[in-house]
């Protein structure tokens, strides 16, 4: 009796005087939505667009778990892999039947089941229902959390406590601790964004495992306090785990199933230097046949004080470096995508994009290099356009531009198929001045045309020859090639229709050498008309010096109907 006495004893001090975070008051249950989800699952975007809803909307007592799991969470060929070794368990207890399914605190709701049943799972047109019906019942059970990352050692710290304002109904709970991961950009399809759709409360880890810490004191007055530690890894499924995109999520259950209450925090870093930009990345760049280009450079602030400007430098084949100087607010571990200004280049079949910043308390992370390659080049003005579909051919569509961003030409609407098989469209024939074009195809549902649907594909020819890389057939949301048509004149044409421009580059004043009267239309790199004039004659001088440095195409029709497109270069 007396060492019985003595333990009730401690327990009430301890409530008493221990407790430091959460609140002793009652207080109703905060809704832990876990949803399950996957990268190739049609309806899944409409399923994150009804949680955040219902998040937004009471930001305070809403929490999400997102759970890739499932058939449609099955990564395909180089998609990345978001699904961990606790989902499975998690969805199969839930009784998911398809796909986005949701459970609100792993608790049943009358009608509302997505097996008819008694299921947890729910489809997505019952989250906010049975949301508003959890927040407005009262737990007997309080939560809060707050956790903090070494950004040295990676260590995680998370301190939670649970205070019991009643009874639980059974003699042991189980505290659960989530980490999830915000901000992944992947794939997903109709989600309306390619490879760029941002994943956010991703599921990567349980710090208590499957099922939970299980714990057998939930007497009204008690308190409990646990502290769980976890190194995050570099990444997970190959996937990077970057710091600054981690949120906790801490939850009592009664079981594996019904949780009363829960709530979540973002973790707060230690060990920040005072200074530190970081060249996160420097954006690929696709095939070129252009001699001018605006690079991307992804900035990232790592360092404790807020980043408000930094110059950035950089240079193509080592050519004169070009300096931008960027200015915003990045807080620590913000990051932002910059476009640079256009650089002119001497393009050749290997071409290196360098990028750097000014050191800073850590000179390692200041600089960054891509390579990319010149476009392949055809030599020949006729193009043949091939396309074969799958069984869902209203999906597909496609155009191609012109280095101006202007279409030359694009798809009809194509129609669908009964089954799943090749659907050979009509050929379409082209012909077209010499330039660098773009060949973009688009799937929307989000993946390609090569698959269970049928063997779809597309081909460029030039004079009834595959022009080397423009074809494919297996892509998600989106493909896009480049090539060249640099088809030289034969002698006598060359003499009888000669067109120069000079000097070219220029400081704007550029002098029109033709054998024949000429208009001429001057288009920015956006195909927008910047400058015309009709009936130029030989060694008549035209002023562009108005315009900004950069490339311009000019356009010019002679009298005799010959037409020709030449790249202008102000600098």
């Amino acid at each position: 009796m007396e060492k019985k006495l003595l333990l009730l004893l401690f327990f009430t001090a301890f409530s008493t005087y221990a407790q430091t975070i959460v609140s002793t008051t009652p207080q109703n249950k905060k809704v832990i939505l876990e949803e399950f989800t996957g990268i190739n699952c049609q309806y899944c975007p409409s399923g994150h667009a009804i949680a955040n809803a219902i998040k937004n909307a009471n930001p305070a007592d809403v929490f999400l778990i997102n759970i890739h799991v499932g058939s449609f969470a099955t990564p395909g060929v180089g998609q990345p892999n978001f699904r961990t070794s606790f989902g499975t368990a998690i969805n199969n207890q839930a009784g998911v039947t398809g796909y986005p399914a949701a459970t609100v605190n792993r608790t049943a709701f009358t009608g509302l089941s997505q097996n008819g049943t008694t299921g947890t799972a729910m489809g997505r047109n019952n989250w906010t229902n049975a949301s508003n019906q959890t927040r407005n019942q009262s737990s007997y059970v309080n939560v809060a959390t707050t956790a903090s990352i070494d950004v040295n050692t990676r260590l995680l710290t998370v301190f939670v406590e649970a205070y019991y304002t009643g009874n639980s109904p059974v003699s042991s709970n189980r505290l659960n601790v989530a980490l999830l991961q915000n901000n992944t950009l992947g794939p997903q399809t109709s989600g309306g964004l390619g490879d760029n759709y941002p994943h956010q409360h991703r599921l990567v880890h349980m710090l208590t495992g499957q099922w939970g810490d299980t714990y057998t004191t939930t007497t009204a007055g008690t308190l409990i306090t646990r502290t769980y530690t976890y190194t995050i890894p570099a990444a997970y499924n190959s996937i990077p785990a970057e710091l600054g995109n981690f949120e906790i999520v801490a939850f009592v259950a009664e079981s594996q199933q019904k949780i009363i209450s829960g709530n979540g925090t973002v973790p707060t870093y230690t060990g920040l230097i005072a200074n530190d930009a970081k060249i996160k990345e420097v954006i690929e760049i696709a095939e070129q046949c252009v001699t001018s280009l605006q690079p991307k450079v992804e900035i990232q602030n790592n360092g404790q004080n807020n980043l408000t400007n930094l110059p950035i430098t950089y240079d193509i084949n080592g050519g004169t470096p070009q300096v931008f100087n960027w200015a915003g607010n990045l807080s620590s571990f913000a990051k932002t995508t910059v476009t640079l200004p256009s650089i002119t280049y001497s393009l050749q079949a290997n071409n290196n994009l360098n990028v750097s910043i000014p050191a800073d308390d850590n000179a390692t992370n200041n600089s960054g290099a891509i390579t990319f390659v010149k476009a392949p080049e055809t030599t020949t003005s006729n193009l043949t356009i091939q396309i074969t579909l799958d069984q869902y051919g209203s999906e597909t569509s496609w155009t191609l531009k012109n280095s101006a961003g202007a279409t030359v030409a694009s798809s009809p609407a194509y129609a669908d198929s009964a089954a799943a098989g090749e659907y050979p469209q009509p050929d379409i024939n082209i012909t077209v001045p010499n330039d660098c074009y773009t060949f973009t195809i688009l799937d929307s549902y989000g993946d390609g045309i090569v698959g269970a649907y049928g063997i779809g594909s597309y081909t460029i020819l030039s004079n009834g020859a595959a022009i080397s890389g423009v074809e494919g057939g297996e892509f998600g949301a989106s493909d896009a090639r480049s090539f060249g048509v640099a088809n030289p004149l034969n002698t006598s044409e060359f003499t009888r229709n000669l067109i120069s421009i000079s000097p070219n580059p220029s400081k704007g004043i550029i002098t029109i050498n033709t054998e024949n009267t000429l208009n001429i239309t001057v288009c920015d790199i956006t195909g927008k008309v910047v400058f015309s004039k009709n009936n130029v004659t030989n060694n008549e001088t035209i002023n562009l010096s108005n315009l900004q440095t950069g490339v311009y195409l000019a356009k010019m029709i002679t009298e005799t109907g010959v037409e020709e497109t030449k790249k202008i270069i102000l600098n």
